[in-house]
């Protein structure tokens, strides 16, 4: 199915809810960048903590591959500003600060195989027998970022080692390939209504100042996010597309 028809199909994907996506479970949410967890899911991050469920947020890479040229913020300062940011984002969607895990892989170095990539993977694990998760949600594979690719990566191989846990991909840049870039079968899975929560999505994704503004002045070549790409991912919903479902016992 080709880039344009399987995101227009994703766009009218059933609504459900938290009990169809998690079960009883919490929730795990691999973000390959900090930003990525506000701007994918951010309403379900919103709407599981309304719920009582226990959700816990891991960024795979460190960040410090956004502004590669500024002189003020040199790679170990960016990381720590940008994992700030990435705390103060879950903050406002209702998260504990210690909800958020750091793998600290390298900036579009992240790997796919390997020892590093089996250790993240192992780690994503255990944060989901920790909060008895009932899916892990991470990027879309077909996303146009070398990172995204290795986060759902990681994240399938987290996933094999928990039968009873969904997984689940979250578009983000995927909404820029090319219209006929080819992506594989037609969508499965849900979207979710998170119109209750969209106000405090865009303070979320806004908290990455890092990302959204002129924070960092020095670096003209910097990653910064377009008003029309956070404006959408402010809408009444989320996508979740089924990758694995869960195995009930």
């Amino acid at each position: 199915m080709q880039a344009a028809a399987f995101l227009a199909a994703a766009t009218a994907l059933p609504f459900g809810d938290l009990p169809t996506l998690l079960g009883d479970g919490g929730l795990v949410v691999v973000a390959p960048h900090a930003d990525d967890e506000s701007l994918g899911c951010g309403g379900l991050i919103a709407e599981a903590v309304r719920e009582g469920r226990d959700v816990r947020v891991v960024i795979v890479s460190d960040g410090a591959g956004s502004h590669t040229h500024s002189v003020t913020h040199p790679p170990d300062r960016l990381r720590a500003l940008r994992e700030t940011e990435a705390q103060d984002a879950v903050a406002i969607l209702g998260l504990p600060r210690e909800a958020v895990s750091f793998l600290r892989l390298p900036d579009a170095g992240v790997p796919s195989t390997g020892p590093e990539a089996q250790a993240a993977a192992d780690a994503i694990a255990a944060l989901a027998r920790d909060c008895d998760a009932g899916a892990i949600c991470v990027t879309w594979a077909h996303d146009p970022h070398c990172d995204h690719t290795a986060a759902a990566a990681i994240a399938t191989l987290a996933q094999r080692q928990l039968p009873d846990v969904g997984l689940y991909a979250y578009p983000v840049w995927g909404w820029t390939l090319p219209a006929d870039r080819e992506v594989g079968a037609a969508p499965q899975g849900w979207r979710l209504d998170v119109s209750a929560h969209s106000a405090a999505k865009r303070r979320a994704i806004l908290a990455h100042r890092s990302q959204t503004s002129d924070l960092i002045a020095d670096d003209p070549s910097g990653f910064r996010l377009a008003p029309e790409m956070i404006d959408r991912f402010c809408g009444p919903f989320e996508i979740f597309i089924l990758l694995s479902p869960r195995i009930e016992a």
